[in-house]
C-alpha cells in the first residue's frame, strides 16, 4: 500500500504561518484599489456601451459593439450612484474575489486546510493582474462559484431554494459573459444526474418531458440572436475563415495552461528565451498541466463534487474551441482549479516531496514578484504610465498626470483617451 498525503502543508506553525500570508496578500489587493485607472482594449469597449446608454457617445464607440451586458450594468448602477471610479472597480473586483473564496471553501468543505489554496489562487500572475482590471473577469468568477456553491449546497439538503440560486446565479453570469453557458449546461445535467433514477422512472412514464426538452432546445436555437449566441459563433466563423487553424487554437490554449501554471507571462518571458524554443515550453508546459488535472480530476477516484468537474469539462471543451489567445479567460476557474489540486493526494516520496515543495517557491516567489511590482506602479504614476499596457498608452497616462508628456520622443497623444482618464480615473 503507497503511503500518501494531501497538498496542503501540515502542522499548526505551517498553518499558522500560511493564515497570516493570506491576510497579509488580502491587505495587498486592497492596497491597490488606489490604483490609477488601468486601460484595456475591452475596458474602453464596456465603458462606450454604458456612455452610449447614457445617451453620450464617445466618438471611438462602436454603436453597433456587442458584449454581454452584465458587467455593463455594474457600471451604470456605480455610474448612477455617483462613485464610478478605478478605486471602485477594483474594490468590487475584491469582493468578488474573496466571496469566491467563501464559495468554493464551502463548495470543498472536506479540505482540512484551505490556506495552500488560497495562497495558488492570491499569487498567480493572472489574478493578480486582472484584479486591478475593470473587467468582467471577476463578477464572472463570483457568479459562477456562488451557482456551483449553490447547487452544491442542493445536493446536501435537497432545498429548492438551493436549486433556484444555482440557476440564478449561473443566469447572471451567462449575462455577463456567454461561456456561462457551460455552468448552465453543468447544472442541468448535474440535476439529470442526482435524480438519474427517477428521471429514466420518469420519461419511461411520461414522454412529454423528451417533447419539452427538445421545444427548450429549440426555442434556444430560435432565439439564439436575442440571446447573444449567433454573435460568437460568427466570430468564431470569421476567425476560422480567415486561415486559423484548430491547431493553432489548441497550441494557444496549452500555451495559456502554462503561463497559469509557471506563474509567468509569456509576453515577458519571451524576451529572454529562444522565440521557438520559449514558445513550445509554454506549450509543453500546459500539455502536461492538462493532462495532469484531466486524470486528477476526471480520472482518478476522487471526492470533488460533480457539479464541479461536470462544470470544469464544459469550460475546457468550449475555452479550447474559442479562437482568440488569452489567459484570462482561464481567471474564472482557477480558484477551482487550485481546489481540485489542493484536495489531491500524492504519494510520501522524498523526491516528490521535494520537487512540489520546489515549484512552490519559485510559484510563491514569481507571484510575489508580480504583486510587488503591480502595487509599486499602483502608487508610483511614473513607472504606471511606462509599464501599463506596455506603455501604449502612456502619452495619455503623462498628459493625465503631470499636464504634459515626459518623454523626448514623444508622438501623437490622444485627447479622447485623455479626456476618459481625466473623468473616470479620480
Amino acid at each position: 500500500m503507497i503511503n500518501t498525503t494531501s497538498l496542503p502543508v501540515p502542522g499548526e506553525n505551517q498553518s499558522r504561518l500560511l493564515k497570516w500570508s493570506i491576510y497579509i496578500l488580502g491587505f495587498v489587493f486592497l492596497l491597490n484599489c488606489f490604483t490609477p485607472l488601468r486601460l484595456h482594449y475591452d475596458m474602453l469597449r464596456y465603458f462606450s456601451i454604458k456612455d452610449c446608454i447614457e445617451g453620450n457617445c464617445p466618438p471611438y464607440a462602436d454603436r453597433n459593439d456587442y458584449l454581454p451586458f452584465g458587467y455593463t450594468a455594474l457600471l451604470l448602477l456605480l455610474s448612477k450612484l455617483g462613485i464610478l471610479r478605478s478605486f471602485s472597480l477594483v474594490f468590487v473586483n475584491c469582493l468578488y474575489l474573496f466571496g469566491g473564496f467563501y464559495c468554493v471553501r464551502k463548495t470543498f468543505d472536506f479540505i482540512k486546510s484551505p490556506f495552500l489554496f488560497f495562497l495558488l489562487v492570491l499569487l498567480n500572475w493572472t489574478v493578480i493582474k486582472f484584479v486591478t482590471h475593470p473587467l468582467s473577469e471577476l463578477q464572472y468568477l463570483f457568479f459562477s462559484l456562488a451557482g456551483v456553491y449553490a447547487f452544491y449546497h442542493f445536493t446536501q439538503t435537497r432545498k429548492f431554494l438551493s436549486l433556484l440560486m444555482a440557476f440564478l446565479f449561473a443566469g447572471l453570469a451567462f449575462i455577463t459573459r456567454t461561456v456561462g453557458v457551460t455552468l448552465l449546461a453543468a447544472l442541468f445535467v448535474s440535476l439529470a444526474w442526482e435524480y438519474r433514477k427517477q428521471l429514466l422512472e420518469l420519461i419511461k412514464r411520461n414522454k412529454v418531458i423528451v417533447v419539452a426538452v427538445l421545444v427548450c432546445i429549440t426555442g434556444i436555437l430560435i432565439f439564439s440572436r436575442q440571446l447573444g449566441l449567433n454573435h460568437y459563433s460568427g466570430v468564431m466563423s470569421k476567425q476560422f475563415n480567415a486561415g486559423l487553424h484548430f491547431t493553432d487554437v489548441i497550441k494557444w490554449h496549452f500555451s495559456e495552461w502554462g503561463e497559469i501554471l509557471s506563474n509567468s507571462s509569456k509576453a515577458k518571458a519571451m524576451s529572454y528565451l529562444p522565440a521557438r524554443a520559449g514558445d513550445w515550453l509554454f506549450v509543453i508546459t500546459g500539455i502536461l498541466g492538462v493532462s495532469g488535472f484531466v486524470y486528477i480530476c476526471f480520472i482518478r477516484k476522487n471526492k470533488i463534487p460533480f457539479i464541479v468537474r461536470s462544470y470544469l469539462l464544459f469550460y475546457l471543451l468550449l475555452m479550447f474551441n474559442w479562437p482568440f489567445n488569452d489567459p484570462r479567460f482561464w481567471v474564472p476557474v482557477i480558484p477551482l482549479i487550485a481546489a481540485v489540486i489542493g484536495q489531491t493526494t500524492f504519494p510520501k516520496n522524498r523526491a516528490i516531496k521535494f520537487v512540489g515543495l520546489f515549484y512552490l517557491f519559485i510559484y510563491s516567489a514569481l507571484g510575489i514578484a508580480s504583486l510587488g511590482f503591480l502595487t509599486y506602479t499602483s502608487f508610483n504614476k511614473k513607472a504606471f504610465s511606462k509599464s501599463q499596457a506596455k506603455g501604449t498608452y502612456r502619452n495619455e497616462y503623462e498628459t493625465h498626470f503631470f499636464g504634459k508628456t515626459l518623454s523626448d520622443t514623444a508622438t501623437h497623444t490622444d485627447p479622447d483617451l485623455v479626456e476618459f482618464l481625466n473623468k473616470y480615473d479620480k
